[in-house]
């Protein structure tokens, strides 16, 4: 009966699992590559600018610009639908369920900004204290897997809700605290376009052409507003509709009736019965296709593509940081990275852990089952991984590629460490449940005579 609900589940932390490896191999060639003794290639090849002109719009843009502006649209469009399903069918379309990974996420961003600003309050580093509030839940989601069977699927699910309740917080700050000069015209435009592309879909307009023409469009409206331009993907992904073109009762109906065009087809084996038969085939592989929700159409199909392409070109393009003595001398000093780690490896867990224990202790909230709050500790350890959106947001706040290299230093440096602090604290919490086999050979005792 949990099927249909359990295995999308799997297939989610599946992929999250392989795309946290190529993560962390994209994070380690970009180290590698911009640490090549006697060149700066990895500097050259990312500000190397891309123009697009097409005679009415022209696009100026240096390639990690097209990578952080443009291919990370897509990935923020995967999270619009993430977040939108959790919010109508997933954990938190329940207020009691949605409570503690809410509450969690809410303490998982303030904690860690307070203890960033606590160190750079007035300084050259004010703004990013955006940083260390971004949870990475493909790096997460792999150190669970580590865990095996230690870690229990309530627990898993716990993390996924809470990371998507802190994307959207981070998707919130980015919009309203990320932004440059806002151009009105423009934002407008793009308000125009997402109006379109919601009446498009009460409408039933169903020809992709429509919706990628007015996404696009979308995009560089919000582009040119000075709105981060990866807002226009979470606006698109959260405009997806989460119902099927046809509800299950008509698809029952027609396949009876589609069925019966079918055997008429071979019936009559004659060429008007093959195209019937033809005709009847095609239909039924369209009713096939639109019983899913769009939402989740979609997200089949661009989840591996953000998983094991755009979001490692992103790490290659942007976890690259020229190491030397000096830098990291720098760095251990550096309020900006100090601040950064700090955040990540004490303001996460220690903002989920005291946050989830008020919601647990005022009663809006309780443990999932299976979950005992050392467990709770180790996966609000390991949300202190904050890598993609944190270097995203870090991008964001300076201006200086010297505060965003030592902003980078810290969310490498803390992320790695919390990551693997949580992963000891987790097996050490998570006892090894044993196997059908080992219980299978134990001696049963005997029943009573």
């Amino acid at each position: 009966m949990l099927q249909p609900l359990v295995r999308p589940l799997q297939e989610f932390l599946r992929t999250e699992t392989a795309g946290g490896v190529l993560l962390l191999v994209a994070a380690a060639a970009a180290l590698v590559w911009a640490n090549l003794p006697e060149t700066d290639s990895y500097a050259d090849f990312w500000n190397a600018h891309l123009v697009v002109d097409l005679n009415v719009v022209e696009l100026d843009l240096s390639l990690s610009h097209w990578v952080n502006d443009g291919l990370m649209a897509i990935f923020f469009f995967v999270v619009g639908l993430e977040i939108k399903r959790e919010l109508l069918k997933g954990e938190l379309a329940e207020p009691r369920k949605a409570a503690l990974p809410v509450a969690a996420a809410l303490g998982g961003m303030i904690v860690p900004a307070l203890i960033y600003a606590a160190f750079n309050v007035g300084g050259d580093g004010a703004s990013g204290w955006g940083i260390p509030m971004a949870t990475d839940i493909a790096f997460a989601v792999g150190v669970l897997a580590l865990l095996g069977t230690r870690a229990p699927l309530a627990l898993k699910v716990f993390l996924l809700a809470l990371a998507i309740a802190d994307d959207l917080g981070a998707i919130a700050v980015i919009a309203i605290f990320y932004t440059d000069d806002l151009q009105f015209g423009w934002l407008a435009a793009a308000a125009v376009t997402f109006a379109a592309v919601a009446m498009g879909g009460r409408l039933g307009v169903r020809d992709a052409v429509v919706y990628v023409a007015l996404g696009l469009f979308g995009w560089f409206a919000v582009h040119e507003s000075g709105v981060h331009a990866t807002v226009a993907g979470v606006v698109l992904g959260l405009l997806t509709p989460v119902n099927a073109y046809y509800e299950d009762k008509q698809v029952e109906r027609r396949v009876i009736e589609l069925a019966e065009q079918l055997r008429r087809g071979e019936a009559e084996d004659t060429p008007e019965g093959d195209e019937l038969g033809r005709s009847a085939l095609r239909e039924l592989e369209e009713l096939a296709r639109e019983s899913r929700p769009v939402s989740d159409r979609l997200e089949h199909a661009l989840h591996p593509w953000t998983s094991y392409v755009i979001i490692p070109i992103f790490a290659l393009a942007n976890a690259g940081v020229k190491l030397s003595g000096d830098t990291i001398a720098d760095a251990v000093t550096s309020p900006i990275s100090i601040g950064v780690a700090l955040g990540l490896m004490l303001g996460k867990p220690i903002g989920i852990v005291a946050f989830s224990f008020i919601a647990v202790r005022i009663g809006v909230a309780s443990l999932p089952e299976g979950v005992t709050w050392k467990m709770l500790l180790g996966t609000g350890m390991i949300a202190g991984i904050g890598f993609t959106v944190s270097l995203f947001i870090a991008e964001l706040a300076f201006d200086s590629a010297e505060l965003v290299d030592e902003a980078k230093i810290g969310i490498l440096a803390g992320s790695a460490l919390i990551g693997l602090a949580g992963f000891v604290v987790l097996r050490l919490a998570s006892p090894r449940r044993p196997s059908e086999q080992t219980l299978a050979k134990e001696p049963q005792e005997a029943s009573p005579a």
